[in-house]
């Protein structure tokens, strides 16, 4: 209804006559499967005696308490999302309100989840943006921070986590137990944690810089606690705590830090102080590839960079979002960088985040890394690639700009002036420029307000003999984001010798308009020029005409995985505007692909292999395009060192590109054993993906599948097999599929995700085409039905995006121009489908001329 949808107008009127003090939240999770049992007490201070609301997502309000006195019938003044409250007095102020609450299997507020291995219950709770209100009554907003006292009555065989250190339980009644956990520190809403259940895993201790003695605890689910290697994750942690103590100059904020791997998560992870929780998939039970492994090391730097910037110090509004996480991107990677063993980071986030922030930023749907959240609804769009990567590579940017050491301080002064509390920009921005001497107001506007990337190009001339008679950087702008912007970044000069090519020149410059002369070059050579070496900016690179040659022909020449990479992402740039042919781009990637040594860089770069051999080539010759990728990838896994991580992941690859009769062999030889790999072993999650392969190849039908659930029937397994059926190549399988997710609404998040994956992987896309026009007539209904996280699941799940080109264009705009009051989350996904479809029409016309 309406009231969920908070505005920041809304939100900033109630703060400006509200202060909260402390809620004290009681819990009662032995009522049954569908609710629980609420009681919150909040006390608060009003600068005026006026009405307000608390908000809260409920079944039922049975009890509302201000000041002493019960409201009579309780139910008229709820009204589903807020409840309303008389005038208040001036000055302390009490409410306790007791309701129902529900438990929700959509990841969104308290999620409950029964494992199928052994009928145990585990909840957790995501509140992040604003579903803090369907566990407890609340003032639902970052600014109105509190302490907050939980007390929880469960099964007594369970553990209950909270922000504050766990208790020793108190028996209740029969089989039940009460955990009361002292209050927190003052948080935000948002960033309160209850997580309960038979959660098993490790734990361990760190000490801080202070002396202090951190318990630190690793937990997943009983069934899965087997796989949880607690050491490492502690290890990371404390590797981490170190590096931001000394970086912030600020001791870690919290008295406790447990990590908690739970099913069915929205997210990677969220930040809730002391009480970390991750999605379960980073609980190995099979061989990973590294590049997973250091995604998951990454997440935990990640996380815990906001118990400092978010949680010690947090945004007043959602307007600044972004910072939160971008500084958390960016610190996670700096980190990662310099105290693990993943010293290549920074060229992981060069290729996969920035080409995320690339990709989104190139959308209709781009807006400025400060994005105006209005309310609700319109933060919950925004958690994209601009918000974090984009974002943080700015902010790499600014400290290029203005100096690490130089930023660092201001940072530290900022934590300083302002923890506990609530800032804006300007609150880091005045600091910055303290400890700078820049004024940032210029730079901040150009690059934090307005949208769109640019892209740098050298201008080039040379004398006869190669020597450079001068060298400039060319700055455009689409037209529709006409900003040219400030970069301080870095040209190399490569130069090829023994056959490998080698940085001979470097030059660090400022360049800002649309022409920028770098006189510093003018007498040098190479054979090879890349502006933004070192990546230190955020822009679209492109190679002059020379370079670029050298570039193709002597990529995996190049030691420097960094620069190398900076190569990569350019020419993919080039793909992706229609400047270089999809077919050379493949043809680069499988001549190349061995010489990365980079597991991160070789995953993406085989996600872009798998785009250009199908989306991006022309219809009549993706079939044998994919057939050729997958031959060719096949080929290198053989070849690859015994039992590698590339190994593992061409075989994977191999997996996803198969079609043909000779490959579906393939996939049943591995499965059997007649087809191995040196060193390789077929383990759970890898037998999965290949039987979802041979799903799409009509290799296996449903009793099949059913058969390796059976020796599999864990929450990972039932997932898989819901794929593998999904991907049948049948009418009747994709019927089921779609009856499954749109019409009925009883999957949890996962599963649904997991039937969505498979319905989309086809061999001939006609046996999906006819649900083009269905799904255009059933998201406006699937929107207004379901909760935010389903309904973005369904409506960008089943984009018919790798189908139907032109008539998917047409159909999206009929339906724009017919649902111009549609929500704007709708809305933007159909937006941005529609731009993902027509840029794949100009890239296969490119790729035809």
């Amino acid at each position: 209804m309406a009231s969920e949808n908070l505005t920041r107008d809304e939100a900033r009127r109630r703060a400006s006559f509200l202060t909260t003090d402390s809620y004290d939240i009681r819990l009662d999770l032995t009522t049954g499967p569908e609710t629980f049992r609420t009681e919150t007490t909040i006390r608060f201070s009003s600068s005026s005696a006026q009405e307000t609301f608390v908000d809260l997502i409920a079944k039922a309000v049975s009890e509302i308490e201000l000041n002493g006195e019960l409201l009579t019938d309780p139910a008229s003044h709820f009204d589903g999302a807020r409840v309303r409250l008389p005038a208040l007095v001036e000055g302390e102020n009490v409410v306790r309100i007791l309701a129902d609450g529900v438990y929700m299997n959509t990841g969104e507020g308290l999620h409950r989840f029964v494992d199928p291995v052994d009928d145990e219950v585990y909840l957790y709770s995501q509140f992040e943006v604003s579903d803090a209100r369907r566990m407890f009554a609340c003032f639902e907003q970052p600014d109105l921070k509190a302490t907050f006292r939980l007390t929880v009555t469960a099964p007594e065989h369970w553990r209950v986590i909270s922000n504050a250190p766990a208790p020793a339980s108190t028996p209740a009644d029969e089989g039940t137990a009460t955990w009361a956990f002292e209050p927190t520190e003052r948080i935000s809403t948002y960033l309160v944690a209850m997580i309960a259940g038979n959660y098993q895993g490790g734990t361990g201790e760190i000490t801080t810089r202070d002396g202090r003695t951190i318990p630190m605890g690793v937990f997943a689910r009983a069934s899965l606690a087997e796989h949880v290697d607690a050491q490492n994750v502690i290890d990371v942690t404390a590797a981490g705590i170190a590096f931001y103590e000394d970086a912030f100059d600020r001791d870690f904020p919290f008295p406790k830090y447990d990590q908690v791997f739970v099913p069915e998560y929205n997210m990677g992870a969220m930040e809730n102080p002391g009480a970390i929780t991750y999605v379960e998939t980073y609980v190995f039970r099979s061989e990973v590839s590294d590049a997973i492994r250091e995604r998951r090391d990454l997440t935990i730097l990640h996380e815990l960079a906001h118990m400092w910037f978010g949680d010690l110090v947090t945004m007043r509004w959602w307007d600044d979002l972004w910072l939160n996480e971008s500084f958390a991107e960016y610190a996670s990677t700096l980190a990662s960088a310099e105290v693990t063993r993943w010293s290549d980071s920074w060229t992981t986030f060069a290729l996969s985040e920035k080409g995320w922030a690339y990709q989104q930023d190139q959308l209709p749907s781009t807006h400025p890394v400060v994005a105006d959240m209005v309310d609700f609804d319109a933060v919950e769009t925004n958690f994209d690639g601009i918000t974090y990567a984009k974002g943080a590579s700015v902010l790499r940017q600014l400290v290029a700009y203005v100096g690490r050491e130089e930023f660092f301080a201001g940072v530290r002064a900022y934590f300083a002036r302002h923890a506990w509390s609530n800032t804006e920009l300007n609150d880091l921005l005045v600091e910055l420029e303290a400890t700078s001497g820049r004024d940032l107001s210029s730079w901040a506007q150009r690059w934090l307000q307005t949208a769109g990337v640019n892209t740098l190009r050298p201008v080039i001339e040379r004398d006869a003999d190669g020597t450079v008679a001068r060298f400039a950087i060319e700055q455009t702008a689409p037209q529709e984001h006409p900003t040219l912007r400030p970069h301080r970044l870095q040209v190399g000069g490569f130069t090829l010798r023994g056959g490998q090519l080698v940085r001979t020149e470097s030059v660090e410059i400022d360049v800002d308009d649309a022409l920028t002369e770098v006189p510093a070059l003018t007498g040098t050579r190479a054979d090879l020029w890349l502006v933004n070496d070192g990546d230190l900016t955020y822009t679209k690179v492109r190679l002059d005409e020379q370079s670029l040659v050298v570039a193709m022909e002597h990529l995996r020449d190049l030691d420097d995985s960094l620069a190398r990479t900076l190569l990569w992402s350019s020419a993919w740039d080039m793909v992706r505007d229609g400047e270089l042919p999809s077919r050379r781009y493949q043809q680069l990637l499988l001549a190349n692909l061995t010489g990365e040594g980079s597991s991160s860089v070789l995953r993406t770069l085989l996600q872009q292999l798998e785009t250009v051999a199908g989306p991006y080539a022309d219809p009549d010759q993706r079939l044998a395009r994919t057939e050729a990728a997958a031959d060719a990838v096949w080929e290198l896994a053989e070849s690859a060192a015994a039992g590698s991580d590339a190994q593992l992941q061409l075989t994977e690859a191999f997996a996803r590109l198969a079609r043909t009769e000779a490959h579906l062999q393939r996939i049943e030889g591995l499965l059997g054993g007649s087809v191995t790999l040196p060193g390789r072993s077929i383990d759970t999650d890898l037998r999965w993906k290949l039987v979802i392969s041979l799903a799409v190849l009509g290799g296996i039908d449903v009793a099949g599948i059913d058969e390796q659930l059976a020796s599999d029937d864990t929450q990972s397994g039932r997932k898989h097999a819901l794929t593998a059926k999904a991907a049948l190549p049948t009418e009747v399988a994709k019927a089921k599929a779609w009856r499954r997710t749109m019409e009925k609404d009883t999957l949890a998040n996962e599963s649904i995700t997991a039937v969505v994956q498979g319905f989309r992987r086809v061999v001939d896309d006609a046996l999906i085409a006819p649900y083009r026009q269905r799904y255009f007539a059933a998201i406006s209904q699937v929107w207004a039905e379901r909760s935010n996280e389903i309904a973005n699941r369904l409506v960008a799940g089943y984009f018919p995006s790798s189908y139907g080109g032109q008539s998917v264009l047409d159909d999206a705009d009929a339906w724009l121009a017919d649902a111009e009051e549609a929500p704007f989350g709708l809305r933007r996904i159909i937006i941005e489908g529609r731009a993902t479809v027509a840029r794949q029409e100009r890239v296969r016309a490119a790729d035809l001329g």
